[in-house]
């Protein structure tokens, strides 16, 4: 467990701090920096208890938060006590909420007022706003991050983002609550995509995943979770995630209408070209003998091995296969077959350089995206 003790926002953890940590052998982070309104003494005397306690002073509160965020993640810790006052309470919940995600508990230990005899630590709670200006502050921070893994291409990659986590790294752009990637960083990787690709952060759509069937038509009311959305306006982006699962992109030039996996507004299936993305290759994906006999119905080929117990399975065929019984024209679907063009569907498993993939990394996963838009 980790433990951070906030001097930013009263000094009672310094001089209370020893008695309630007991032993010093926990992992401990000392929240100063700027504005911190405690002498030296007070600071002295805590790490006199606790030498290894590491100073976190190096400027603004999101950069100190963000550094424990990254030592607690190199110790592979996810619960932080925090022993803070009222007013550090209040705040330190709005850098929690852009700087963690649902994988991090914080268990916060505020000194009752009565035991509190320095008017910066009995004073009142903030009056006004005590998250004002935090968003604005966390988003500068974030830009001036450095760039991991190489810079973005023109195809997206897992290069080119902040994100320090291994699996992670460096362009992830998907925020999960079972993910350590925490909002902040995500928007930045996304903001950071939006600046190379040529088109404003913030008409981004990202697919709710709930791989099932569900689609949102954008301008009518947006369901819960789907697994594909289409619009016919121009200037929006939409993005379908994949790490391993494709992302399928769909445009229609005749009707103008695109689509990310899924194409709809009466287009006919002869007019749509698609572009299916990175995924994970027949080499790498096995699926249960139960689950793989979906795939042979599609297709025979699509299960090159149905005899053995967890069969090799090739999505990337079943797609173009599922694509074609619909209508699409063979030549106007871009993936693994096609040997005029560049290849847009690798293997997601085989290339760790390049692509992040749930099956060769397990839960903790990077997320890439396809995206298109229309002028």
């Amino acid at each position: 467990m980790a433990v951070l003790v906030d001097l930013l926002h009263g000094c009672w953890a310094a001089r209370n701090g020893a008695s309630l940590l007991g032993e010093s052998h926990q992992r401990l982070f000392l929240l100063c920096g700027r504005g911190c309104p405690q002498g030296s003494a007070s600071t002295d005397s805590f790490l006199t208890s606790f030498r290894d306690a590491q100073v976190l002073d190096s400027g603004s509160t999101a950069e100190n938060l963000y550094r424990l965020k990254q030592a607690v993640d190199r110790l592979d810790l996810s619960s932080v006590t925090v022993l803070t006052s009222r007013r550090g309470r209040e705040v330190l919940g709005h850098y929690q909420e852009l700087l963690f995600t649902a994988v991090y508990t914080f268990d916060y230990k505020v000194m009752p007022v009565e035991k509190l005899t320095c008017p910066s630590c009995a004073g009142p709670a903030h009056t006004g706003s005590p998250g004002e200006g935090i968003p604005a502050e966390v988003a500068a921070f974030a830009q001036k991050l450095p760039t991991l893994r190489g810079e973005i291409r023109v195809l997206n990659t897992r290069a080119g983002g902040v994100t320090c986590i291994p699996t992670l790294s460096s362009l992830n752009l998907f925020k999960s609550s079972k993910r350590r990637d925490p909002e902040a960083v995500v928007t930045e990787n996304r903001r950071r995509l939006a600046l190379h690709a040529g088109f404003h952060p913030l008409p981004l759509r990202l697919v709710k995943v709930n791989h099932a069937s569900d689609v949102w038509v954008l301008g009518k009311a947006e369901p819960e979770s789907y697994d594909a959305m289409v619009t016919d306006r121009r200037g929006l982006v939409l993005a379908a995630p994949g790490a391993d699962c494709m992302p399928i992109l769909f445009a229609d030039p005749v009707k103008k209408v695109i689509g990310a996996a899924h194409a709809d507004f009466g287009c006919r299936a002869e007019d749509v070209v698609v572009a299916v993305g990175p995924a994970v290759g027949p080499c790498c994906f096995r699926l249960d003998r139960e689950q793989a006999r979906d795939f042979s119905s599609i297709h025979p080929d699509c299960v090159p091995d149905p005899e053995v117990a967890r069969p090799h399975v090739d999505i990337r065929l079943a797609n173009r296969i599922l694509l074609q019984n619909g209508g699409v024209r063979p030549e106007h679907i871009h993936d693994h077959t096609v040997t005029d063009r560049p290849c847009v569907t690798p293997c997601t498993s085989c290339h760790p350089e390049d692509f992040f993939s749930h099956v060769r990394d397990g839960i903790n996963f990077g997320t890439q995206v396809g995206f298109l838009w229309m002028d």
